[in-house]
């Protein structure tokens, strides 16, 4: 049988190979441009604060109007009124940081409003005047039934060279020691439960004042003070409870209203009213109070905490005799700090 040999063809050089045409390199393939973000024009930059700033302007010139929504906010809003102007550097440091003339202008006017409402009271401000000479000097003072220091507090008291002092939260335990220090300057004395009266001038007439049946803790003296008789009302009123359903304001609410009607009933042309009445005196409560009496304030005064104090619940209030300087003094073992004033008329 005849072998059969395959013959398989040899492969071809890569000579004998058809050249190829040389590739050129391909271009990078461009993206296409991010459209460009369109500048946020400057009157629509800033609306957050500037909303901020004109709500909180409305809110401060028309604080009367904030509803309390039965949770009394607006007349907690009403006893943080100064705090308000805290926002107008907040909102221009928004307004600067922003270039936003929207809410520099918000700011502007948050701050004109602050300045209507409370210049008044800080240009009035002055000096507290020295002791003696014409007039009264008259301090107030919720010394705190766990002061530790009776004694101390009342010699503090002294340095303000008082013809009236008035106390709260005065206990039976403390009163000898208040009463060594302040007789001595001030002999005329009267009390009634919680809260005491000293006078440099003759008390010819004090009784309890009943506001409220349930405490004893309002008075109201006669002092034969220069000028003629001087009608003198004490009073620690109710403080405000937190509740789960809001601020509760009706205990005290109930006493102003009826210190209110004691002094319709006040036959004596000039009055004046010391004491911790729990409310500030932007609160819309105090109403039926500064209808019928003068707030002796110049500048805020703010007398509670006595560590940092935030609002001002201690008042001098008066009829017919008018304050020309009023001022804090400095803390005592109390929480709260004693209201001094000048008066004269």
């Amino acid at each position: 049988m005849t072998a059969i040999t395959a013959v398989l063809p040899e492969p071809r050089a890569e000579a004998d190979q058809p050249p190829q045409a040389p590739q050129s390199p391909r271009p990078p393939r461009r993206r296409r441009a991010a459209p460009a973000e369109r500048p946020r024009p400057r009157r629509r930059r800033g609306l957050v604060p500037a909303a901020l700033g004109l709500l909180t302007a409305l809110a401060l010139g028309g604080h009367r109007l904030v509803p309390d929504l039965g949770l009394g906010l607006g007349r907690l809003w009403e006893s943080a009124l100064p705090w308000s102007g805290l926002t107008v550097p907040a909102v221009l440091l928004c307004a600067a940081l922003r270039r936003a003339p929207t809410a520099a202008c918000a700011g502007g006017v948050l701050a004109a409003v602050w300045a209507v409402v409370f210049g008044p009271l800080l240009l009035s401000g002055g000096a507290p005047g020295a002791p003696g000479g014409q007039g009264l000097t008259v301090v107030t003072h919720n010394v705190n039934a766990a002061n530790h220091d009776p004694a101390g507090t009342a010699r503090a008291l002294l340095a303000a060279g008082p013809d009236l002092v008035a106390l709260e939260e005065v206990t039976d335990a403390a009163l000898p020691a208040y009463r060594s220090v302040l007789d001595r300057a001030l002999p005329h004395y009267a009390r009634t439960g919680t809260v005491a009266l000293w006078s440099r001038y003759p008390v010819t007439e004090s009784r309890r004042l009943i506001i409220d049946p349930g405490w004893n803790r309002s008075l109201r003296a006669e002092v034969q003070a220069p000028g003629g008789p001087l009608a003198v009302y004490v009073a620690h009123l109710a403080s405000v409870r937190t509740t789960l359903a809001g601020f509760a304001t009706a205990h005290r609410d109930r006493d102003i209203a009826a210190l209110a009607e004691a002094l319709d009933g006040e036959p004596l042309r000039r009055v004046l009213l010391l004491g911790d009445l729990n409310t500030a005196s932007g609160d819309r409560s105090l109403a039926p109070l500064t209808e019928r009496l003068r707030p002796a304030a110049t500048g805020f005064g703010f007398s509670w905490p006595a560590a940092l104090p935030l609002v001002r619940i201690d008042h001098i209030l008066t009829r017919e005799v008018s304050a020309t300087d009023t001022w804090t003094l400095p803390a005592t073992p109390s929480d709260h700090r004693p209201v001094a004033a000048r008066l004269t008329g």
